[in-house]
């Protein structure tokens, strides 16, 4: 069984291991260079009770984390916006896992007040483009070419989904 709980500083190790995965693996963030856990502790302390972290349990272990992150910081009107960022163990990936993830999100976006969800991931990232689709999230736009990754360009698709009227 899955348990999504607010993050905290001690799962720091585990949050940036399953980041510093996605950033080796390539095609599943801009960030190109691993990150330490001083750099996600700075990250973690820039949210908030309206912002939070979560992290993915099965028993003690974390298998993956989910962020809310604002859009367009300071500006009201877009107070009931939020991205999500979510992540997952890279030996979990494929499993449906996935999948809890972001009904999670749905969940919990719905209980934080928010009306609006996003997603921006990089267009070379299938699977998760299938996920969100799969999930009712619909490409709202598309940035062509704007990353660089290993020689290569890419470019970024932002997928959204209202989740409260």
């Amino acid at each position: 069984m899955y348990r999504l709980r607010r993050a905290r500083a001690d799962d720091l190790p585990n949050i940036t291991d399953i980041y510093n995965q996605a950033i080796l693996a390539g095609g599943q963030t801009a960030t190109t260079e691993p990150v330490d856990e001083q750099e996600r502790a700075k990250w973690l302390a820039r949210h908030d009770s309206r912002y939070p972290v979560f992290v993915l349990e099965t028993g003690a272990e974390v298998i993956g984390w989910l962020s809310f992150s604002p859009h367009r910081p300071g500006r009201s009107a877009l107070r009931f916006t939020a991205e999500i960022s979510y992540y997952l163990h890279q030996h979990w990936q494929g499993r449906g896992v996935g999948n809890h993830l972001i009904r999670e999100a749905l969940a919990v976006g719905r209980d934080l007040g928010f009306k609006t969800l996003f997603a921006i991931l990089l267009d070379v990232n299938r699977p998760s483009v299938r996920l969100l689709e799969k999930h009712g999230f619909t490409r709202w736009g598309h940035l062509p070419r704007i990353a660089q990754l290993d020689g290569r360009e890419c470019g970024q698709y932002y997928y959204g989904r209202r989740i409260k009227d």
